[in-house]
């Protein structure tokens, strides 16, 4: 009987057979990972796994490991992780191994008190935060508010008539309703590209930071090819926290930018005449979710 070289080995043998790096990721679901981000997330659950199926000396190669085994890890699992990493521990197992495992609810208790509270700032703290941080930094901080962007979409902003935007999706004719500026594109999770749109004067600016020529910055271990010498990724994202904690003595994190945005967003679509579904739905594709239930969370 072949026995396993490693569980972290094995981790990433299967999880390359996984991928399929560059290829567009399919509108109905993904059963191939598709981006690098992904893969490095998936790999880390798979890891834990194997390691988990070594210890307990359940199985010794990969045709003893049936899906049952993961369901078995998945209720373990339960008990000390919050939903969100379950959920994820779960797909991994799907798209890397082939199972096709049920949704198991987390009763872990240890929930992130962040979770429970409102992670938006008012433009006020906004100006407050961007006071503390440099010219370079801070001007990332306007981008990624007026437009809703992840850290790391920083990096990838291209003029949409330079990059499209994803063309198998569904998208709305409702985006920016109300808003004027600039069309520009970024690219987020999944390798979805989605256009995002910057008022003429953020855009402006932005020009002035054009590269003579693209870069490839690297963050978190991830490649991006660079056209604006903006700040993004992990360093922009630590810079912003600092700044928060030393402006207002506290800090939600650069991500409750995107929290700012949506909430914003859906009130100026609602007061230009669309539903409260219809605003949910047309806020989730401005910030690249393309599931309103997710967009939701951000409404705290």
């Amino acid at each position: 009987m072949s026995r396993f070289r490693s569980a972290d080995s094995q981790a990433l043998h299967c999880v390359l057979k996984a991928s399929a790096i560059g290829a567009s990721k399919p509108a109905a679901g993904a059963t191939r990972i598709h981006s690098l981000g992904t893969r490095r997330t998936y790999r880390v659950s798979v890891r834990i796994f194997f390691r988990w199926v070594l210890a307990r000396r359940v199985g010794t190669d990969m045709q003893s490991i049936a899906p049952e085994l993961g369901r078995e890890w998945l209720l373990e699992r339960s008990t000390v992780v919050e939903q969100k990493c379950l959920d994820n521990d779960r797909q991994a197992l799907n798209v890397v191994l082939g199972f096709d495992l049920p949704r198991v609810t987390s009763s872990y208790k240890g929930e992130r008190q962040l979770a429970k509270q409102a992670r938006a700032y008012t433009a006020a703290q906004v100006e407050l935060i961007i006071a503390h941080q440099s010219p370079r930094n801070g001007f990332s901080t306007r981008l990624a508010e007026a437009a809703g962007l992840r850290a790391h979409e920083l990096f990838t902003l291209r003029p949409a008539s330079e990059c499209p935007k994803t063309l198998d999706r569904d998208w709305s004719g409702n985006r920016f309703l109300g808003l004027s500026g600039a069309l520009f594109t970024v690219t987020g999770k999944g390798g979805l590209t989605r256009e995002v749109l910057l008022p003429a004067a953020l855009a402006e600016q932005l020009e002035a930071w054009r590269r003579p020529k693209p870069v490839t910055v690297v963050d978190r271990g991830i490649s991006y090819l660079n056209f604006y010498e903006v700040a993004g990724g992990n360093a922009w994202s630590k810079s912003f926290s600092d700044a928060s904690q030393r402006a207002l003595g506290y800090s939600h994190g650069a991500h409750g930018l995107r929290h700012s945005y949506v909430q914003r967003r859906k009130d100026q679509l609602q007061q230009a005449g669309l539903s409260e579904e219809q605003a949910l739905l047309v806020d989730s594709q401005e910030v690249g979710h393309f599931r309103p239930d997710i967009t939701q969370v951000y409404l705290r």
